[in-house]
């Protein structure tokens, strides 16, 4: 079976791994442009020419875009290691979709394909990277690795988990957080990829699992996605309408302005004390809106490898 054609018929991502390279590009080509310029292009290991070098290794290319001179650097060993972890309970597979694009994602393709964008720069890098996916299970787990055939792999199954469309997938985050704390041993970076929807345990033992995430030194940053204008601020017309919990099959038939206030008011605590339990345990968190671009990912992660090295 040809697992990338029938992906395709799936109508999920044509090309996972072109729409993450055309993600990074755009990137990098809007930071030459901006305060983070030589920052940008340090990342993309090249680094500053200076004046009595050998011109041997002068990117003419990158001096034809930018009009500065940049050489080339070559690093022939792994600098990283790079574990990523995505939810992909039924609740991150909202709103529903069967066509993906860059300017139309739900939250498990944001992060599928945000996650393949970071793999990407790994990749330029020669970062070691990880995967693990889980719902009601722990449902994938591929070690720290460097290899073409590795990379390739994990964009198969990231492609898969956006179309898999679970039904009724609940997920005890904090269990498995605790279980890939585990099996990740050597300090690594670890990117989160959750809504932080969690219908069966409270708050305090998923905090606790983040914290665990920390053990021997990782690098921990929180990508919280959410759909900021509907599932933050409740933006809906006030029509009567059925709120079905994609976890749990519940419902409720309502107008949206009976409990707009209230919602909003329990959402916006919960975030903040979210945010505030990150900043005790020292995650960095990063609100991911599905709606907006993949530069405040791409950013934190440059500023992060900065503090990780």
């Amino acid at each position: 079976m040809n697992i990338q054609n029938e992906l395709n018929k799936a109508e999920g991502f044509k090309n996972l791994e072109l729409l993450a390279k055309q993600v990074v590009e755009g990137f990098i080509s809007g930071m030459h442009k901006s305060p983070f310029h030589g920052f940008s292009a340090e990342f993309a290991e090249h680094k500053m020419y200076n004046q009595g070098e050998s011109t041997r290794h002068i990117d003419w290319k990158l001096y034809a875009k930018t009009d500065k001179l940049y050489t080339k650097r070559y690093d022939d060993e792994t600098n990283l290691r790079c574990h990523i972890i995505i939810d992909n309970s039924s609740s991150m597979h909202y709103p529903e979709l069967s066509n993906f694009s860059i300017q139309h994602l739900n939250k498990i393709a944001f992060s599928a394909l945000a996650s393949a964008s970071l793999m990407y720069l790994f990749k330029k890098q020669r970062d070691a990277i990880g995967l693990s996916i889980y719902s009601d299970d722990y449902d994938f787990y591929a070690p720290e690795k460097g290899s073409e055939r590795h990379h390739q792999m994990l964009l198969n199954r990231l492609s898969n988990v956006v179309v898999s469309k679970p039904v009724n997938k609940q997920t005890d985050t904090y269990k498995y957080l605790h279980e890939i704390a585990e099996k990740i041993h050597k300090r690594s970076m670890i990117f989160l990829f959750t809504d932080m929807f969690q219908t069966t345990q409270e708050e305090t033992k998923l905090f606790e699992a983040l914290r665990h995430l920390k053990y021997n030194k990782h690098e921990v940053i929180l990508f919280h996605v959410f759909d900021k204008e509907k599932e933050f601020t409740f933006n809906f017309d006030n029509t009567p309408k059925r709120f079905v919990d994609v976890e749990t099959g519940d419902y409720i038939n309502l107008y949206a302005d009976t409990i707009k206030e209230n919602y909003t008011a329990a959402v916006s605590t919960y975030f903040d004390a979210l945010r505030l339990k990150c900043a005790q345990y020292k995650i960095n968190y990063v609100e991911a809106d599905i709606n907006k671009d993949f530069n405040t990912i791409l950013t934190t992660y440059m500023i992060e490898r900065q503090k990780f090295v």
